[in-house]
Order: structure tokens, then sequence, then C-alpha cells
């Protein structure tokens, strides 16, 4: 190449109006307003690229006369340092590549701008084929590993990945790989081992032994990779039976006085919070002791008032036995277990006919004599009782016995469908010979402890994910409490191995080992009335592990509605065995969906292998929450969580089908019989469980925005208010002007006249359930990444704190220590829908008593009362427009059309 020189230096510079134009390849132009400050720079980028260039050039250089107006301003600010010429530039003009002189070079130039003129369409359209090609080609593959798992699409609202501490040595986490890792740690431990254990040690609440296995607990938590590890220990009072005086059953003589005594095979056998004392009457066979039960005995002209009530263990719990029995004015209660509800075959055990099952009879949950106020020292408050404690005596009696009293029965023959089995007992509803019952337990204060765990959340380590087990029990305990301590221990070890493995959950992991779970939950209780003001704003949802292995037939969830559709996700999607299955994707618009290749992780039926729990249900029930969800009952340990303090939870089992399990609350539930009952499938089921329920953790402790489907509370609202349907033209006015001279139209028809209506309640309903679709319509529409819409979101459907929607179903009108079950669902008492139910029931009711006296609160022959439920209406009316309200946000999103 002919090397670059700048030409001549002229005697004289430019005039100092001049102006110097270089026109670069034809199209380019520069221009010089005098001092030569943009030729030297324009030669030292000229000189750069001489050195720069890859190939050779042919430049020349042409001189131009002329001016040129407008200076680019650029060219004046340039800053970069470049090599000066040596002296001044005339000006000149750059063209290239055509030789000098040359017609043939610009033949040349204009022959390839016409061919390049012609071949950029098609460029253009290649590239697009291309894109469009490879596009499609990852949309079918996106889409191939979605229709797998069916149309089902778990919703996270987490980052494309999970994102590890800082010591990980691994990379980033996808789905897959975390719950991958979640398998892996899981199946390094030992279930059952520790379940042998564990149910072999003496785990009576307030006893040594238990003293001792809760130090063996704190030891092996603080052995873990654990954030924190604390003892809460609270005072309570418990009721233990008195040794020296045990209770007693006698059979009553004509003359009143005591006869044989029945033996009661086991004096340990008791009801917890039974009333003192002594009661003597009649005999009566009541069935279940339902309301409906008493109610058929008093329609059938055997009353129940005044005489001892004997009923069969099942269905509802001892405690709504006996509150049933006392609504009735019954003097006392003996329960019994029939063989009728514990069945047994060639390979399932059966309960001993000498054994009793044991029960708490404490209407509640916690410490009855500390209603609403932890029992951290009971000197400080007044002393007064729960209003759930029974004021009748209650004892549990085995079959043999039951037997016994039977045979003594006169009267009407029971129904077919009350009848037992009882060998030789004709199961007349009675009345019988007279029995005196004689109830001697005592009543001692108690320190209980419950032992937490925690690992911190990266995130939102304020928001806590709970998990918690029973850990004491009556007797060896083998289901009711030693399965859900060893798989709590299990999943502590599990999570604490992931954390060192560099895992990091988003939100707080609490793990809970509860005391004095067999006398109605008092630990956790009294955790809750502790903290409630903290944990009713921190406390995402609980889990419980509690009677998780009562059998391998069928799953069942008793849990609050916000969780159903995670439950139904889980089942479906979640893999839940080592192996099966790689890879994952996360992405989407408006909270990141989730989607697995095949083959879809499922969770496995413990008893029916290569078929999913969901597959299993489904194809016995096609409405597979008909047949696997069910309401909180007082009985579960979860039940305080939502009904009290106004958190979502669940408890969930795997049970038999057409039959229960056998040993529970007796002094058989024993590791062997589990064992047995499970036919050697103990170690499988209980793994199950523990795979289901790291599964909850994982999603509720590390998604975006909790998966609470606030929407499924609409489907409650409209379940239980069409109810009301029924009764809504009992209410109304149907004649404004009654017959002249009628005076007994009012008498006669006292509602139609007064004008009642459940307007209110049906609108409160449908702004629920407008608000509820609303938000849902506007986080799938939205973008994840946007944090302040995502804030937003979270807190109305979190309330800040995390459960608005249970929160707010929580009645503010009523008061905490008179009604500490404020759930207008799931609560007890008058504000809730039951006993709104309940009563307007009566105004179909033949006589003045409704068969739900017991439960709703309606004394037994007062009737309808429209002053009670006008205030019903009201109560149950503004609760649910207030969840309405904290759906809809900001006060000017709010239309309260009444």
């Amino acid at each position: 190449m002919p090397a670059l020189r700048p030409p001549a230096r002229a005697d004289k510079g430019p005039s100092q109006g001049s102006h110097k134009r270089f026109i670069i390849g034809g199209g380019i132009s520069l221009q010089d307003s005098g001092g030569g400050t943009s030729m030297e720079r324009l030669w030292g980028l000229l000189q750069g690229a001489k050195r720069l260039s890859p190939r050779p050039s042919q430049t020349i250089y042409k001189h131009v006369e002329g001016t040129q107006q407008g200076c680019p301003e650029e060219e004046e600010e340039e800053e970069e340092e470049v090599a000066k010429p040596p002296g001044h530039f005339c000006p000149m003009e750059l063209r290239g590549p055509e030789a000098l002189g040359s017609q043939a070079g610009r033949q040349n130039l204009e022959l390839w701008a016409a061919a390049g003129r012609r071949a950029a369409p098609y460029l253009v359209l290649t590239a697009l084929l291309i894109f469009t090609g490879a596009f499609l080609l990852g949309y079918v593959a996106f889409r191939g590993s979605c229709q797998a798992c069916g149309k089902d699409v778990l919703v996270v609202s987490e980052d494309v990945n999970y994102e590890l501490g800082p010591n990980s040595r691994q990379g980033t986490l996808y789905w897959s790989d975390l719950q991958a890792m979640f398998l892996r740690h899981l199946g390094e431990g030992s279930l059952e081992n520790t379940i042998r254990q564990t149910s072999l040690r003496e785990r009576v609440a307030g006893s040594a032994g238990m003293a001792a296995l809760a130090r063996d607990i704190h030891a092996a938590l603080s052995r873990q990779k654990l954030d924190h590890v604390w003892t809460d220990t609270h005072y309570v009072g418990l009721q233990y039976p008195d040794r020296t005086h045990p209770n007693t059953l006698h059979w009553i003589d004509a003359a009143g006085r005591l006869g044989e005594q029945l033996p009661l095979e086991d004096p340990d056998v008791y009801c917890p919070y039974s009333a003192t004392g002594n009661a003597t009457g009649e005999l009566l066979y009541a069935h279940y002791g339902r309301p409906e039960d008493l109610q058929h005995l008093r329609t059938s002209g055997v009353e129940p008032a005044g005489r001892l009530l004997l009923v069969r263990s099942g269905v509802i719990s001892f405690a709504q036995k006996v509150a049933s029995a006392q609504d009735f004015g019954a003097g006392g209660v003996l329960i019994y277990p029939d063989p009728a509800d514990f069945p047994q075959g060639p390979h399932k055990p059966g309960l001993s006919s000498n054994r009793a099952v044991y029960g708490h009879v404490h209407l509640g949950t916690g410490d009855p004599y500390t209603p609403g106020f932890p029992s951290f020292n009971q000197t400080q408050f007044p002393p007064v009782q729960s209003s759930g404690l029974p004021s009748i005596p209650a004892q549990p009696i085995s079959a043999d016995i039951a037997s016994r009293l039977l045979r003594k029965l006169a009267g009407p023959v029971a129904p077919q469908e009350w009848q037992g089995q009882l060998s030789g007992s004709p199961y007349r509803l009675g009345p019988g010979p007279g029995l005196h019952l004689g109830v001697n337990n005592r009543r001692a204060s108690t320190p209980i402890s419950n032992i937490f765990g925690c690992i911190e959340g990266r995130s939102e380590p304020d928001h806590y994910v709970v998990i918690g087990a029973q850990r004491d029990a009556w007797g060896p305990g083998a289901a009711r409490s030693a399965v859900g301590t060893a798989i709590l221990l299990e999943l502590v070890r599990t999570f604490s191995s992931m954390v060192s493995n560099g895992f990091q959950p988003r939100r707080s992991l609490l793990f809970i080992s509860w005391d004095g779970g067999d006398f109605g939950s008092v630990g956790s209780t009294e955790w809750l009335e502790g903290y409630l003001s903290l944990l009713h704003l921190k406390a995402v949802a609980y889990v419980s592990l509690d009677n998780a292995v009562l059998g391998d037939d069928k799953f069942h969830a008793k849990t609050s509605p916000l969780l159903i559709s995670l439950i139904e996700n889980i089942l479906k999607q979640a893999r839940v065995w080592p192996g099966a299955g790689n890879g994952g994707k996360l992405g989407g618009r408006g909270g990141w969906s989730l989607t697995l290749p095949p083959p879809c992780p499922q969770v496995e039926s413990p008893n029916h292998s290569g078929q999913t729990l969901y597959e299993q249900v489904a194809f016995s029930n096609h409405s597979w929450d008909a047949e696997v969800i069910q309401p909180l009952p007082m009985d579960s340990s979860a039940y305080s969580f939502t009904a009290f303090a106004g958190v979502p939870a669940i408890e969930f089992s795997f049970v038999e089908d057409g039959q229960v399990y056998p040993f529970l609350h007796t002094k058989d539930d024993t590791y062997e019989n589990l064992h047995k009952a499970l036919r050697g499938r103990l170690p499988a089921v209980a793994q199950a469980v523990a795979q289901f329920a790291g599964q909850l953790l994982i999603r509720l402790s590390h998604d975006h925005l909790l998966p609470l489907d606030f929407g499924r509370y609409g489907d409650v609202v409209l379940r239980h208010i069409g109810s009301l349907n029924e009764f809504s033209g009992d209410l109304k006015v149907q004649d404004a002007n009654p017959p002249h001279g009628f005076w007994g139209w009012r008498a006669l028809c006292p509602l139609k006249a007064r004008g009642l209506t459940l307007q209110w309640v049906y609108s409160a309903r449908g702004d629920y359930i407008r608000a509820a679709e609303k938000l849902r319509k506007e986080i799938y529409s939205s973008e994840e990444s946007d944090e302040r819409l995502t804030r937003m979101y979270n807190v109305r459907i979190m309330r800040t704190p995390p459960n608005p929607v249970e929160y707010y179903f929580l009645s503010q009108y009523v008061s905490p220590a008179d009604f500490p079950f404020r759930h207008i669902f799931l609560g007890r008492g008058d504000h809730t829908l039951g006993a709104l139910l309940n009563h307007v029931r009566l105004l179909r009711s033949s006589s003045s008593e409704s068969l739900g006296a017991a439960t709703s609160g309606v004394a037994p022959g007062l009737g309808f009362q429209e002053s009670r439920f006008r205030r019903q209406l009201a109560l149950l009316t503004w609760t649910l427009q207030g969840a309405a309200n904290a759906l809809s946000g900001d006060v000017w999103n709010i239309d309260n059309n009444f």
C-alpha cells in the first residue's frame, strides 16, 4: 500500500473565515473551521486506522476548495488524544478504493453496490426464517414438557432459580435440583428406628421421662445447623387420676344403696378435665352421644335428663359427647369402644375387649384454668375457668363392662343403625338399673416444655412457616406422637443438611416439638396465647405431623381452604422419590410458573405401586377434594392455629379404607401393633409423609408470592350461605295487610310479619367474591419483577401479616376472652355461621328445640328469638364484609353497596 503522506505544507495558513471540507469514502464529510484542530485529529485517526488495518487499502487525497458551515459539535468535543500531524493540512477529499485516474474501479464499485442492494432482502428474510424456526423449536419443546404434566401448573413467584448461600460450591439451583437435594438428604435418615425408640419411652406430660426426652430432643436440634434452638416453659393445670382414690362404678340396689362394684380394668384410664364428684341415675344407651342421638331419645319417650348415658367412642370427640349430654341435662357419661367401630380381619389386629380408650373432655384447647391467657405464671391471673369445662363426670370403660351394662337395659329396641357388635347384648335404649359413678381426678400445676429450632429466611426472616409434632403420649403412643416426632426430627436433619450445602429458604422455618398435646393441644395453644399479637402478623402457615400414619389406604387432609390448591398441586406434580426425573424450568409472566419435563414427579401412593395419590383418589371420586379435604375439627392440633389465631393450617393422615386405627389413645398403641396394622409398610408410609411435608415446607418457605388460594373461600362462602336460601321465604314479608280483625296473625306468622331478610349476607358474600376475583386477575396480569406491585399484593394477600383472609374471618365483634375461637366458619359461638344456621332451623322445627342446640348455644325450650337472630346476622355480615374490604386494597377501591 502506498504510504499515506500529508500534502505539502502551504506557505500561508488558511484565512480565519475559510472552511475546509473532507469527504471520506464518497459520502462522509468533515470540515475544519480554522486552526487545524480538526485536521490534526483526523490525521491521528487515519494513522490509527493504518496501524489497525487488517489488509491493504488504497486512499487518495484530493484538494477541495470551498466552505462548509455547521461543523459537527462532536468533532469539537472529541477528547481522545491522537497523534498530531507534522504541520497543517490543506483542504482535501478522501476517495477509495478505485485506482488513481481509473474508471474501472468506479464501475466495479457500482456493480458491487447493485448486487448488495439485490441481495439485502434475501439476507434479511433468511435471518428471519432462522430466528422463527429456532423460536418454534424452543416453544414446542417447552409445551411438550408442560403437557406431559397435564394442564395444572404450579404457580410460584420466585426468580428463575433458587439462590444458594454464600458458602455454597454449587451453581444455580432450579426447582428440580432443590427437590432432588431434599429427597437425597431425606433418604439418609432412619425413621423406623426413631419411631421404635420413641414409643418405648415414658412420655406422659409432666413426668420425669418426658423431661428426659425433652432434653434429648433439645440436644438433637442443637447438633444440627440451625440458627436458633430454645425451650419455652409453661406452668399449666393438668388433671391426673388419683391413685389413692381411684374412680369407681357401682350398681345401685332397690333401696338406693351402693351395690356390686363394676371393675374398671385399668385405673390409669380416665377422662382428663372431667368434673369430679359423684353421679347417680338410671342408665340409657345414646349411640355416639351426638345432639341428634339425644334428641331421638327424647322423641322416643326416653328422657336423658338426670340419667347416666352410655355412648360409643368415635364420630365426634369425647368433649363433644360430654357437652351434648350436659346440654340435655344428663348426670354423667360412660364412653366405650364398640367392636362395630373397630372391625378386625385376618390381617388387621383388633382392640382387646378389656381395653378402654383415653380422651380429654375439655371442649376447647389449651389450659382450661387460664382461658385466653398464656400460662407462664398462673398466680398472676384471676381464678377463672374455661366455659368448655364440663360440669358432669365422665369415665371411659371397656367393651366388656359395656356389654354387662347393655344386658341390663330395658325399654325400646335401638334403631338398626344404632346396633353394635357386642355379643349377647340386645342394644335397647333403656332405662336400666341405677348406677353410681365416682370420679376423683386431681388437678396439678405442671411445667411443660415446647422445644424450638429455627432456620432463618434470607429475604423474609420475619415470616415463619411453622411445622410441629406432639411429643407427649398417654401410653406408648406410637401412632399418636412417636411417628410425628420421628418425622419432625428427620425434617430438621434434612433441611439442616440442605443449608450446609448452600440452600437458604426465603422465609424462616420454625420446627417445634409440643408438650401437653394429649390434654387438648395445651402446649401449642399456650404458645399461641403468649405470642398472639406477634404470630398473627408473622406466621405464614402451620403444618401438623400428629396422627399422620393411621393406615396406608387413603390420604385425608384436614385443612384451611387457603391451602387446598397447594395440596392438589403437590399431589399432582411434586416428586417424592429419589431419581424420578431430572431438570426443571422456572419462568413465566405475572408470577413464575413451574413446569417439569416427563416423567412428571408425583406423590406416589405408599400402598398402590406405580399409582399417585391423586390418581388413586380421582379414580374413586372425580371430585377429589370431596374425598380428601375435611374441615379442621376441634380435636386437631392444627385447629387453634386457624380458629384462634387466624393462621392457615393443615393436618394430614394416611388412613385405612373403611375402618379406623383401633389402638389410638390406648395402651396398645405400640410400635409392633402399628407395624402389624400396616402390614410391614410403616417405614414406607412414614417416608411418604415426610416427603409430602417437605414439599409443603419448600413451597411455603420459598415461593415469592405465598401459594395461598384466597379465592377458595369464595366457594366455601357460597356453599355455606347457600344453605340459608331455603329459609329466605320464612323471613320475608308475604302479606303486609293481614285480614282485618284477625288479631292472631302476628302470633301465627311472627317472622313473615317482621320483614327479616338475608340480603345483607348475600351482598357481603358478593363483595368478597368480586374482590377475590379482581385481585387474582391483577396478580396474574402483572409482572413479577415489579417489586412495588409484588409488595402491594403481598400486603393484600398476607396483610403484611401473612394472612388477612384467614385473620379477617376471625370476628372482630366478639371478645376473645368469651369466644376464643372467633372464626366464623370453624369457630364456636353465637357469631359463627353454624350457630346462625342452627338458630334459623328453629323456624321449621316441630318442637322448640333444635337438633343442633348443643353446638349452637341455643338453650332448649327458648325457640327462635328475633333479636338474637338480628345480632347473629350482623356479626356474620360485617365479619364477611371486613374480609372483602381487606382483599379490595385501598379505601378508594372499596364500594360497599348496601
